[in-house]
Formats: C-alpha cells, sequence, structure tokens
C-alpha cells in the first residue's frame, strides 16, 4: 500500500478512504449500540427496580461471546472480513428491530414472561458481538500502512468514543422526553446506517497463512502467541481486570434513581461522560501520542482510572460525578490506543483475527461479566461499596502489573 502519506501528519489515516468509510460505519454502529445499551438498561430497571437484573443483561452477552469468539477469530483468518462484518451488522439491525416489536406492539410479551425476552436478544446480539469483533479489529489494521497503526488507533478511538457520549445521552434523551418507540427506532435507523457505510468499504485480501491446520490448532496457535508475548499478554491483562472491576456502567441506573435522583435523562449524560473524557484524549493523542513511554503511561492511566472509580463511588454531587466520570474516561482512551496499538504492531498479519478474538476474550467479555460482577456486587455489598472495592482492585492489578512484567512496564514504541 502506497499512499504517499506523512506519519508525522496527525490526519494521515483519515485521508485514506476506506479507513474514512470504516471509521463513519463503526461510529453509526456503535451510536445505535450505545444507545440500545442505555434503553435497555433503563427499560430493565423500570421492569425489575433490581441491581442483580441489571448485572444479568451483561452476563447475556458474555456468555454467548465468550462461545464463539476464538471459532469467529479462526474464521476472521479465512473468511471475508468485510462479508463477517456486514452479516453481523445484519443481526443486530434485526435485535434492534425485535426490541422495538416487543417494548410497543407486542408488549403483551413482557407482560406475560418479564425481562427474559429481552435477554434473549441481547443473548443474539453477544453471538453478533463475538463474530464482529475479531473481523473488524483485523479488517482496520488492512486498512492503513503499518507506519499508521498509532494514529490510526487513535481515531478509530475517537470514532468510538464519540457514539460512546452521543449514543447514551441520544438514548436517555429520547426514551425520557419521547418514550421507548421512538428510542428504538433511532437504534434501528443509526445500524442500517452503520450497515450501508460498511458496504463502501473496499473488500481486502486475506493475508497468505504460512501453514495450513485444523481448526483446533489453529485456535491453539492464536492462543499460544498471546501467552508467549509478555508485553501483549500484560496490556490485555491490565485492561482486563481494569474494566471487571474497576467499571460502574450498569449501576450507573441506580446512581440516577437512589444517589443523584435525576432520573433517565440525567442517567444518558452519566453514561456518556466517561466518553466525553475520551473524546477530548483522543484528540489529544493524535497531536501528541503517547507511544514515547508507553508501558509507564498505560500504568499510570489505569491507576488513575480505578482512582477515579473510587472517588465516583464517594460522591453526592450530580457535577462533581460527571467530572470524575469524565476524568475516567481521560484515562481509559490513553489505555486503549496503547493497547491497541500494540496489538497491531506485535501481531502477524495472518494471525491478526485469532489474536483479535483473544484479546476480545480478555477485553470485550470483561465489560459484560464486568457488569455482572458490578451487579452482583451491589447486592451483597451494597451500591456505594461495591464501587469502591472495584476501583480498589484495579489499583491492585496495576501494582502487580509493574512488579510482573517489566517487560511492559519499559514499554517505548
Amino acid at each position: 500500500m502506497d499512499y504517499n502519506l506523512n506519519s508525522s501528519d496527525a490526519y494521515a489515516s483519515l485521508k485514506i478512504k476506506d479507513f474514512q468509510w470504516f471509521v463513519t460505519a463503526r461510529f453509526l454502529l456503535t451510536f445505535g449500540i450505545q444507545m440500545q445499551s442505555v434503553i435497555v438498561g433503563w427499560q430493565v430497571y423500570q421492569l425489575t427496580h433490581s441491581a442483580l437484573s441489571l448485572g444479568l443483561i451483561g452476563l447475556s452477552e458474555a456468555i454467548p461471546f465468550f462461545s464463539v469468539t476464538l471459532f469467529a477469530g479462526h474464521i476472521a483468518d479465512i473468511v471475508s472480513r468485510k462479508k463477517i462484518i456486514l452479516v453481523s451488522n445484519l443481526v443486530y439491525l434485526i435485535c434492534a428491530v425485535a426490541l422495538l416489536l416487543i417494548s410497543t406492539k407486542f408488549n403483551f410479551i413482557l407482560t406475560e414472561h418479564g425481562v427474559f425476552p429481552i435477554y434473549v436478544i441481547i443473548f443474539t446480539t453477544g453471538l453478533a458481538r463475538g463474530v464482529i469483533s475479531p473481523a473488524t479489529s483485523a479488517y482496520a489494521a488492512q486498512l492503513v500502512p503499518r507506519e499508521l497503526f498509532g494514529n490510526a488507533s487513535t481515531w478509530n478511538s475517537l470514532a468510538w468514543q464519540t457514539a460512546e457520549v452521543t449514543g447514551p445521552a441520544a438514548g436517555g434523551l429520547i426514551y425520557g422526553f419521547y418514550g421507548i418507540g421512538y428510542a428504538y427506532l433511532l437504534v434501528i435507523i443509526m445500524s442500517a446506517a452503520g450497515f450501508t457505510f460498511f458496504t463502501l468499504v473496499s473488500p481486502k485480501p486475506l493475508p497468505e497463512r504460512k501453514v495450513k491446520e485444523s481448526i483446533r490448532a489453529s485456535l491453539s496457535q492464536g492462543l499460544r502467541f498471546v501467552f508467549n508475548e509478555q508485553i501483549i499478554l500484560s496490556a490485555i491483562t491490565l485492561d482486563m481486570f481494569a474494566v471487571f472491576f474497576g467499571g460502574a456502567v450498569s449501576v450507573l441506573p441506580i446512581f440516577a434513581d437512589r444517589v443523584l435522583h435525576i432520573g433517565a435523562k440525567g442517567l444518558g449524560f452519566l453514561r456518556a461522560a466517561p466518553a466525553v473524557g475520551e473524546i477530548i484524549m483522543s484528540i489529544v493523542q493524535a497531536h501528541y501520542p503517547p507511544f514515547k513511554n508507553a508501558g509507564r503511561n498505560l500504568l499510570f492511566c489505569v491507576f488513575g482510572f480505578g482512582l477515579s472509580m473510587i472517588c465516583f463511588a464517594l460522591s453526592k454531587n450530580f457535577y462533581l460525578s460527571i467530572f470524575l466520570l469524565l476524568l475516567s474516561g481521560l484515562f481509559d482512551n490513553v489505555s486503549v490506543v496503547i493497547r491497541a496499538t500494540i496489538m497491531q504492531l506485535f501481531t502477524p498479519d495472518e494471525m491478526r483475527g485469532r489474536v483479535s478474538a483473544v484479546n476480545g476474550i480478555f477485553i470485550g467479555s470483561s465489560n459484560e461479566l464486568g457488569s455482572f460482577e458490578s451487579g452482583l456486587a451491589a447486592t451483597i455489598m451494597g451500591l456505594i461499596p461495591s464501587v469502591i472495592f472495584g476501583g480498589s482492585m484495579t489499583l491492585i492489578v496495576v501494582a502487580a502489573i509493574r512488579i510482573f512484567a517489566p517487560k511492559l512496564k519499559n514499554l517505548k514504541m
């Protein structure tokens, strides 16, 4: 690929047409998914008023994600990644339609069966997420030259986090002002728009695999590669435990209702606050990349993330809570960009799907399992102590990684 681009240009990767379409499509689909997340969370909370029920939303998506993602990584290395993305996007679209129908025209289903049908639909989106995740990561690496991996990771993160700001805010506000029907309708529109833009990205040939092996051998090779690379393993382990213990997204509806008393509209702003911080940091990192002392910066920012969540748990003021969530997003974005760049730089082309799948198990599923952990811990310990516990565990994990993974601590890129 000869794009004649200056790698020091902060906007270099955005000058590649395929990457433009890809980032736009990812933003639109993510916008819809994040909208759906906050709508489903508030809907389930209104139906059950249960922290555990909120946690089960995450578990119902994590189980299928775990089940398929390794195999999906193998498929992403032997089947057109664009086709995988389009089919998975279509499944998301169908699920959004199903949520709209059972929440409006066929709402007797929820009356008769409770929230179980919602969990079934979320289970299906978990399957789609498990399939699309390794294909998306591997496909993105084919759209830009190697010297722009860091720059592309930054803009990819910016698109994702912008969607995380606008999606939850739109979900909470539209739900609050216009009702659940219009909220789910916008999810459908955004998912369909994402599908359309993904079709515009040029299909890319799969990297040639040097050795033909069985599915079992192929999956084993991906796992061995990750576990033998200390830098990759420690980076994704750090992020996994930070998200698993430190996140409090699934219990934000309870903070909105019982602690801050701000309702669905305020919940949208709480959900959006971390991503506002991530957007700010993404723009900063595009101009001032954090790779010179990447390992040190990664550890410092994950520590800052855990500390922010502890302070958030203690806050009783809406504006202070917003600021602390925004601060957590600032720290988290540095971690996301550094880890994504590590994955791209240290992974051979022909193994990107499988390594992305392993990364997805560590990172992606920790979001859903972290949601379950948050709901379960809030039920057992109480809301505020559970978030303090999670943030404290994050700080402990950072200290352990610093001691036992010296290659990561000293990493410079």
